[in-house]
């Protein structure tokens, strides 16, 4: 139940632009240092709380001389990139994503060039600034797009959009144009901005929601942004925020499409939980002035909030530790005017034992409970507020989490929040995660106190306790988290999975606490509902699910060690690669050439290292960083292709090098090599036999002799033979030779018969291929397949060759004898494996069909083992098309 606790939305963006070169001058009307941003637009579609979010800034370059244009946004730190694209007069640079490493160590050799870079920097407590700069060419316009994605998360009754709006200058035409469909339908709708004045609230403003749809605009004009009537700077400077709730008439919505479900879960009208909270506040000298204060102030206001049902007790530590109370007491009028005396006479004092403070305020639930001192149903929890690291006492962080972790058992959650910087938030948050609760920085600001008081309210209603959202056995599968500790009012609980049967007719979904809720769901009507609207983007539901899976992965990865911290990471990595979310695992590469050199531009999203403290650039920093980047280089055609035995070939071509690898399967069967859901493309080949081979199995070679070719929006179907090629538009079949020499061209589809030699398929302009025929013996040839352009594939794009196209890297040491003289043995670290692989070649076949050129590859055994994602078997498909 972690996630539902944070702060719902942090939409926040910006787009701004300015030249970085000379002394500062008053601009002209809409002009900085002669750069003009004409356009910016902020483009949300909202579908089921998941945010879909594009910004547009296009700007020209009305200098004599070329400039360089920055673009900014601040973004949710809980958000995914999922691309970037920059348009330079016309020509459009697409994003890719990558995996962390390689991007980091190529972004480092390009800032030691003097190369253009971007970075994402931590920039609030909900956001981090994505900054990309580009050298601009005199009267060239430049068009940067940025989209992320993002699951609104509901807090204390709402979802919040929270946008930063900063354009630094008068923007001909600005927009923000926010787009709402929930099933559920909207109860509340509202938008707000701190820069708003009357005039613009009455015009430039208008939101509106009925039944499923709500809409929100912002379009001020030129005059209507000026910070006065003949003012050249704006008056957009501030945050822009969109809130709005969904109708609760059942406890729980199910919402279906293409076979993936969510499970959105938030009863209302209940009686909120009795608490027993124990406070464990850090008193020690590091506290003292200001934190000491503002914990004595937020502590009084948080005494305000305690029901009368609760129970409660403090306890200090410095150097050593003292209790208000020897035991909970009852939240009564009197005991909470005593315990406001109380805080207000805590002082700073000492060091800091964190160990022995803890494991006080356990022994202290635990007796409550035992001796039945608190009601029977009722809720435990510790909230624990240090500033520093443990000195006092047990100080190993590695002991502390382990003593607490046995003394607590699972029974109640803690909470730790960590005052400022100068801490160990790497340890707290560990300790919190591993006993049902979450760590939250407290920021050394003004407000600090108000912070604190914010994170009771979101744990101070508990309507429900040790939560479990089950679904029928057998018709479910990779399903996400589905058990909570506390379901907190106000907030929501979220469950995504996949449908075993995408046929099936209906499922039903239980919610077990005190109480059981059960839905009953008609799965073709659900989903009919929801592919009928235009707010939908894309396979939203199956992405919400990657996304809400990707989030859990990484979140479970912060406490696993050693080989289960290596398959969370590898399946978290995966994903990333699989659904293009820019996470803690990937980059994004945008293509940008510059003078015929690599122009390369990359984003670091801060992490947190083992202190607790943003970790660095790592352009700026020896100490390794957590963050992921983007980075830009340009733009390249790498091969694959399967020939031979079968031989798959796969180009690296950042390491201008290739990894190949073989599939043995007996004769008859059917591999997926490529499979695109997107574009509907897909290719298939079967396995033959050489006549010539002995039938067993480690000494026979096989080869493809069929392949079938299908793209299911095209309705077009090809079936590749050594004696004859056939295909279908719809039902008709035309039957083709390898004796022709001939094109056929329909539709965006283009296939040409080269005689006796290979055939070359296009479909549109960036997708290629080419099937080449082998003649070796008689009536019994074979076929290679070639994939010569695959950029106009989607990011979803997967099979023994598919998968291949998204971005990868990997890395060859130890080279060293093997036992064939002619083919050393190496260590290759290729997606979290390391594997013993061996130098060796193999031919390509596409300009000579009969001699071939060598390719050098290092070569993965065990039918590809550690490279290919799972196992070779999960590629066996029923039939050709």
């Amino acid at each position: 139940m972690a996630s539902a606790w944070w702060p719902c939305l942090a939409l926040a963006l910006f787009s701004s632009l300015a030249a970085s070169f000379g002394p500062r001058r008053i601009p002209r009307l809409g002009l900085v240092d002669g750069i003009e941003v004409y356009s910016t637009k902020i483009n949300s579609k909202v579908t089921s709380r998941f945010a879909h979010n594009v910004i547009t800034t296009r700007a020209v370059n009305h200098a004599e001389e070329a400039k360089e244009i920055f673009f900014d946004a601040e973004l949710p730190k809980t958000g995914f990139i999922t691309n970037f694209t920059l348009t330079i007069d016309g020509v459009t640079y697409p994003g890719n994503i990558k995996e962390k490493e390689v991007a980091k160590k190529q972004y480092e050799k390009a800032v030691s060039q003097g190369k253009t870079a971007g970075l994402v920097k931590a920039s609030g407590r909900k956001l981090e600034k994505f900054t990309v700069s580009v050298n601009v060419a005199a009267g060239s316009k430049v068009t940067f797009e940025l989209t992320y994605e993002e699951l609104l998360k509901r807090n204390k009754g709402k979802y919040e959009m929270y946008l930063k709006i900063q354009p630094k200058q008068l923007v001909k035409h600005f927009e923000i144009d926010v787009h709402i469909f929930e099933p559920q339908g909207i109860s509340t709708l509202d938008a707000e901005a701190s820069f708003i004045t009357n005039d613009l609230l009455g015009s430039a403003l208008t939101k509106s929601f009925s039944g499923q749809k709500g809409h929100v605009s912002f379009k001020p004009s030129l005059d209507q942004q000026r910070s006065c009537p003949t003012c050249t700077d704006s008056l957009l400077n501030g945050d822009f925020t969109v809130t709005y709730d969904v109708n609760r008439e059942s406890p729980g919505d199910v919402q279906i499409v293409n076979g993936y479900f969510v499970h959105f879960f938030a009863p209302q009208g209940l009686p909120v939980v009795p608490k027993n909270v124990v406070f464990v506040i850090d008193v020690s000298g590091s506290m003292s002035g200001r934190k000491i204060q503002q914990t004595r102030d937020a502590l009084l206001k948080i005494l305000e909030d305690v029901k009368k049902d609760d129970y409660l007790n403090f306890i200090l530590f410095s150097g050593y530790v003292t209790t208000w109370k020897d035991q909970l007491v009852q939240a009564t009028p009197e005991n909470l005017q005593e315990a406001k005396t109380f805080v207000k006479s805590i002082r700073d004092q000492g060091s800091t034992n964190i160990n022995d403070a803890l494991l006080r305020a356990i022994h202290m639930l635990n007796k409550a409970q035992e001796e039945h001192r608190v009601p029977e149903r009722s809720t435990s929890i510790i909230i624990m507020l240090t500033d520093g690291d443990a000195n006092t006492g047990e100080s190993r962080p590695e002991k502390i989490r382990e003593n607490v972790r046995n003394a607590i058992e699972g029974k109640f959650s803690l909470y730790n929040l960590g005052f400022g910087r100068n801490l160990d938030y790497s340890f707290l948050e560990s300790m919190a995660l591993e006993n049902q609760g979450l760590a939250r920085r407290i920021y050394e600001d003004s407000d600090a106190d108000l912070q604190l008081q914010g994170f009771y309210e979101e744990v101070a209603n508990p309507l429900l306790t040790s939560v479990k959202v089950e679904y029928p056995d057998n018709a479910i599968q990779d399903l996400t988290q589905n058990s909570y500790q506390h379901f907190y009012d106000g907030s929501e609980i979220v469950v995504a999975g996949r449908l075993v049967d995408e046929d099936m007719n209906n499922f039903k979904a239980d919610a077990l606490s005190d109480l059981v809720y059960t839905k009953e769901v008609d799965v073709k009507e659900a989903e009919k509902a929801l592919k009928e609207q235009d707010y939908i983007f894309g396979n939203f539901i199956e992405r919400l699910w990657a996304y809400l899976t990707i989030e859990q992965l990484l979140e479970k990865r912060k406490n696993a060690q050693s080989e289960e911290k290596e398959n969370l990471t590898a399946q978290a990595l995966d994903l990333s690669l699989k659904y293009h979310f820019v996470t803690p695992l990937t980059s994004m590469v945008v293509t940008k050439p510059e003078d015929n050199e690599n122009q390369m531009a990359f984003a670091d999203k801060p992490g947190e290292d083992a202190e607790g403290k943003p970790s660095q650039h790592p352009a700026r920093s020896a100490t390794p960083s957590t963050a992921y980047q983007v980075r830009y280089q340009p733009p390249q055609n790498p091969y694959y292709y399967v020939d031979g035995d079968p031989h798959f070939i796969i180009q690296v071509p950042e390491k201008d090098d290739a990894i190949c690898f073989n599939i043995d399967e007996d004769p008859g069967t059917v591999l997926s090599l490529i499979q695109d859901p997107v574009t509907g493309l897909s290719v298939n080949g079967q396995i033959i036999g050489d006549k010539r081979d002995s039938s067993n199995s480690n000494t026979r070679k096989t080869y493809f002799g069929k392949l079938g070719i299908t793209n299911a929006q095209m309705d077009f179907r090809i079936e590749v033979t050594t004696e004859k090629i056939t295909l279908w538009n719809g039902v008709v079949p035309t039957t083709l030779s390898w004796l022709d020499t001939v094109t056929v061209t329909q539709d965006g589809l283009s296939v040409t018969i080269n005689r006796k030699k290979n055939m070359v398929i296009s479909f549109g302009r960036g997708v290629t291929f080419v099937v080449v025929l082998h003649r070796v013996w008689k009536k019994h040839d074979f076929l290679g397949f070639y994939v010569v352009d695959s950029h106009r594939m989607s990011a979803q794009t997967h099979g023994l060759l598919g998968q291949f196209f998204h971005p990868f890297d990997f890395e060859v040491s130890d080279v060293h004898p093997g036992s064939d003289p002619t083919k050393p043995d190496a260590i290759m670290v290729v997606k979290n494996h390391q594997l013993t692989v061996t130098r060796g070649s193999q031919k390509d076949y596409r300009k000579d069909t009969s001699v071939g050129m060598k390719v050098n590859c290092w070569f993965v055994h065990n039918n590809g083992e550690g490279l290919i994602d799972g196992v070779h078997t999960d590629y066996i498909v029923s039939n050709l098309l």
